[in-house]
């Protein structure tokens, strides 16, 4: 997006995808879990350290070992949901994903939540609300069934322009070319009397 942000105009949205959604509310050992999930503790070594190697070439500082608990992920989703609707998405899933594989926060803990989230900008009292209640369940929910409609079952996924998918870690090469064919297909569409944006992405 760096790259290719004096042709483009880029909004990014955060859809909500659980890895394990049948997981325990306080959450599991997370070094057990994973041993049992990758097939063994020295698999579940093998990974994440190798994990940790390429999150460190990006500078990156991922720390497996001072996270105890894999959570239920449900409400950090319903939190990234508030979190679009209030224009901070963006900083508040950074603030998790620092909070879970750096810091070693454990997110199912309430408090904690509303710690990271406030720390990221958004309000505390509402995200104390939103805990407090099933709101945004119902979206959260509603959200992975149309991405499972699409066929998602992992992530990263990436959807560009609700038309196009790139699945899995890629790299910068691959969104580059995709995003200047989709800006290319976009121009022929607005020169053929389409109803589309403008290469540059205003105009919409």
């Amino acid at each position: 997006m760096t790259a290719l942000g004096d042709k483009f105009e880029f909004e990014v949205t955060y859809h909500p995808f659980e890895l394990n959604p049948g997981q325990v509310l306080e959450g599991v050992n997370q070094k057990e879990y994973l041993s049992d999930k990758f097939g063994g503790e020295a698999r579940y070594e093998q990974l994440t350290g190798q994990v940790t190697s390429v999150a460190a070439t990006e500078g990156i500082a991922f720390h497996y070992e001072k996270q105890e608990v894999s959570p239920n992920t449900r409400a950090a989703h319903r939190m990234a949901q508030l979190a679009g609707e209030e224009g901070v998405q963006q900083p508040v899933i950074e603030a998790l994903f620092k909070a879970y594989f750096t810091d070693g926060v454990d997110l199912s803990k309430k408090a904690n939540l509303v710690a990271v989230g406030a720390g990221a900008g958004l309000d505390a009292a509402k995200i104390e609300h939103l805990l407090s209640t099933d709101d945004k369940t119902a979206e959260v929910i509603a959200s992975e069934k149309q991405m499972q409609q699409l066929g998602i079952t992992g992530v990263p996924f990436y959807i560009i322009n609700n038309k196009y998918g790139i699945s899995g870690a890629q790299q910068p090469q691959a969104f580059i070319d995709a995003f200047t064919q989709v800006g290319l297909e976009t121009v022929a569409a607005t020169a053929e009397g389409g109803d589309a944006c403008a290469v540059d992405g205003k105009d919409c």
